[in-house]
This record gives C-alpha cells, structure tokens and sequence, in this order.
C-alpha cells in the first residue's frame, strides 16, 4: 500500500512540473506573439498575431485557474 501511495506521490510531482513548464511556455507565447503583433505593419498580420497571443494567455488563465484549484 505505501508503495502505491509513493507511486501516486511521483505521478502528481511529474505532472505539477508539466504542467509547470507548459505554463511558462504558454507565457513565454503570449510575450512573443504580441511583440510580434505590436511590430506588425500589415493589419491582417498584426490580427493573425494577436488572436495566437490572446490563446496563449487564455491557455495560461486556463492552466493556472486548474493548478490553483489542485494545490
């Protein structure tokens, strides 16, 4: 039994830091692709960059929303 619940133990760890690292991913996304929408001169570039910035930060939101609830 005590080996089952350290197993479990792992598993959560392992998935706190994925879902870690996918939240500094989904920022780090949201950074660049708004630069890139700010930098933009064309106005159908500049929408294409800031729609992909505007789901990484709701990915984020989502993510972090769902890590907060778990801790």
């Amino acid at each position: 039994m005590e080996m089952q619940n350290n197993s479990q133990k792992q598993i959560k760890d392992k998935n706190l830091s994925v879902i870690k690292e996918q939240l500094a991913q989904e920022s780090l996304l949201n950074i660049k692709y708004n630069e890139y929408a700010n930098q933009a001169t064309d106005p159908e570039i500049k929408s294409i960059f800031s729609s992909a910035s505007s789901v990484h930060k709701d990915n984020f939101v989502k993510l972090k929303s769902y890590l907060d609830s778990h801790q």
